[in-house]
C-alpha cells in the first residue's frame, strides 16, 4: 500500500462515526445492551470493546489484503458461496434498511425537538448524505474525521457532567437493573449481540477502508484507539444513565439527561442526534451502493441518488415501525459474520495483524 495512505487516526474516526450512530449518541442502544444488567453492564462494555479490537483489526487487514471494493469480496472469502450468499444478502438488506431508519430518525428529531414537519427532516438528512457518499470513501474519511470529535466531546461532556454531578452508587445501578427488562438475557452474550449488531453496519465501511489503509501498523492502532473510544463512550453513557434512573422510561435517555442541565444543553443535543445520525446514514448509503455497483463507475451516482430518493419515500413509515422491522433480523447475520471471521482469521496466520 501506498505510504500516503489512510493512517490510524482517520481509520479511528471512521470506526468510530460507523459505531457511533444515532442508537448509541441517544443512549437506547447503551441503555439496553448494558444498562438494565446494572453492575455487570461495565463488564459487558469491556467485553464488547476487546470484541471490536480483534475483529475491527480482522476486518481491515482482509480489506488491505483483498483490496476490497465492498463487504462483498470479505464476506465470501470468510463464508464461502453458500454462507457468504446468506450474509451477503442479509447485509445488503440492512444496509439500505438503516439508511431509511436514519432519514425517519432524522425526521423524528426536527418534529419533537424543533417543531418541524418530519419530511423536512428526513430530507435533510437525505440531501447532506448524498453530498457525503458522492465524494467517494476518500471524502467520507474526511467528513467523518471532521465531526467525530465534536461527537465524542459532546457524549463524553454530558455524560461525565452527570457522573460528576451525582454519582451513581451501587444501590441505584442494582435498582436500574430490575426496572427494565434487557435485550439480550445474560451480560456476556449481550455483549456479543452488541459487537455483531454494529460489526455488520461497520464491515461495509470497514472493509474497503482497509484496502486503502496505508499499512498494518495503522490498521492496528485505528481499531485499537477506535475501538478504546467507542468502549469508553459506552461506559460513561451507562454510568450516567445509572446516577439518573429516570431515563431508562424515556425514549431518547440521553436527551433525557442533557435536559437536567437546561434546555439549551437539550436544544444542542439535538444536533449531536443529527451528526450521529448522518455519520450512519452516510456508512450505510456508501456500503449498499459500493455493493451494487463500482464506486469508482458512473452508475454509482446514480444508485446514490435512486436509493436515497427510495430510502426517503420509505422513511415516511416511521421511525418505531421501521425499527421494529428491521432490527430484529440483524442478529441472525451478525452471528454468521463473526462466526466467518473468527475462522477466517484462525484458518490463515497471514491474516493476523502483528
Amino acid at each position: 500500500m501506498k505510504n500516503n495512505g489512510v493512517g490510524a487516526y482517520q481509520i479511528a474516526a471512521t470506526y468510530i462515526g460507523v459505531i457511533i450512530g444515532a442508537g448509541f449518541a441517544s443512549g437506547q442502544e447503551v441503555l439496553q445492551f448494558f444498562v438494565l444488567f446494572g453492575l455487570n453492564g461495565l463488564y459487558a462494555v469491556i467485553a464488547a470493546t476487546v470484541l471490536f479490537i480483534f475483529f475491527g483489526i480482522v476486518i481491515l487487514g482482509l480489506g488491505h489484503q483483498l483490496q476490497a471494493k465492498s463487504h462483498l469480496e470479505i464476506i465470501r472469502h470468510t463464508g464461502g458461496p453458500v454462507l457468504g450468499g446468506v450474509i451477503d444478502a442479509i447485509i445488503t438488506f440492512f444496509l439500505f434498511g438503516t439508511v431509511t431508519v436514519m432519514a425517519a430518525g432524522a425526521g423524528a428529531v426536527f418534529a419533537q425537538q424543533f417543531g418541524q414537519p418530519p419530511l423536512l427532516g428526513s430530507a435533510f438528512m437525505i440531501v447532506i448524505t448524498i453530498g457525503t457518499v458522492l465524494l467517494g470513501i476518500q471524502g467520507i474519511v474526511r467528513a467523518l474525521s471532521l465531526v467525530v470529535p465534536l461527537l465524542v466531546v459532546a457524549v463524553l461532556g454530558v455524560s461525565l457532567a452527570t457522573i460528576v454531578t451525582r454519582p451513581p452508587s451501587l444501590g441505584l445501578m442494582e435498582l436500574t437493573a430490575v426496572q427494565g427488562a434487557a435485550a439480550v438475557p445474560y451480560w456476556p452474550l449481550s455483549a456479543v449481540t452488541y459487537a455483531s449488531y454494529n460489526l455488520v453496519i461497520a464491515i461495509a465501511i470497514m472493509g474497503p477502508l482497509g484496502a486503502l489503509a496505508r499499512d498494518e501498523k495503522a490498521i492496528r492502532n485505528g481499531s485499537i484507539f477506535g475501538s478504546v473510544v467507542l468502549g469508553t463512550g459506552a461506559l460513561v453513557i451507562t454510568l450516567a444513565i445509572l446516577a439518573s434512573p429516570a431515563a431508562v422510561f424515556v425514549d431518547i435517555p440521553m436527551a433525557f439527561i442533557a435536559g437536567q442541565f437546561g434546555p439549551l444543553v437539550q436544544f444542542l443535543y439535538s444536533f449531536v442526534l443529527l451528526i450521529a445520525i448522518y455519520s450512519t446514514a452516510v456508512a450505510n448509503l456508501y456500503g449498499f451502493c459500493a455493493r451494487l455497483t463500482n464506486p469508482a463507475s458512473p452508475a454509482f451516482r446514480g444508485a446514490a441518488i435512486g436509493t436515497s430518493i427510495i430510502a426517503l419515500i420509505a422513511s415516511q413509515f416511521g421511525f418505531t415501525t421501521l425499527v421494529g422491522i428491521l432490527y430484529p433480523g440483524v442478529g441472525l447475520a451478525g452471528f454468521l459474520l463473526l462466526g466467518a471471521l473468527v475462522y477466517a482469521y484462525f484458518r490463515r496466520p497471514l491474516l493476523r495483524i502483528r
